[in-house]
């Protein structure tokens, strides 16, 4: 992605607040029962659709924050999410530039949940790959990852 399709900041909206375990769709149905605890706030940007018709996806770093709270924080990066096929990528917001630890929970959490989701399809009989595909840090973020 171009630098200047970077966006400095995303308003949100919280679906699903750090600790939490039920992620629900657009109509307020249950999507995914996690048998984990989200580490992250997880949202969505108001007036935004993706590739698969939802919302687009937004990580909100940080403190839990309640389900339904909105703000806006700094751009960090972006987890690069394949979904049934489609492109479902996941905006990573927060107060600061990304540290190695929090790079390596996203990858660690989207590649379980990605696993997760892929199950799901299948249980459900919607085909396509489904999973992580990268964690991509936004323009001027410095983000030191061992490998």
């Amino acid at each position: 992605m171009a630098a200047e399709a970077w966006p400095p900041a995303l308003r949100f909206v919280v679906e699903v607040p750090r600790g939490g375990f039920v992620k629900r769709d657009a109509r307020g149905g249950i999507d995914l029962l996690s048998p984990l605890p989200c580490p992250f706030n997880y949202g969505s940007v108001p007036g935004q659709q993706g590739a698969d018709g939802d919302g687009v996806d937004v990580v909100i770093l940080g403190p839990a924050l309640p389900r339904g709270a909105s703000g806006e924080a700094p751009l960090r990066g972006v987890v690069r999410f394949m979904d049934q096929g489609l492109p479902d990528d996941k905006w990573v917001c927060g107060p600061a530039p990304l540290r190695p630890t929090e790079a390596a929970a996203l990858e660690a959490f989207f590649r379980a949940y990605g696993l997760a989701k892929a199950v799901a399809g299948r249980l459900r009989r919607r085909p396509g790959p489904t999973g992580f595909v990268c964690l991509e840090p936004a323009p001027g973020s410095i983000v030191q990852m061992a490998r």
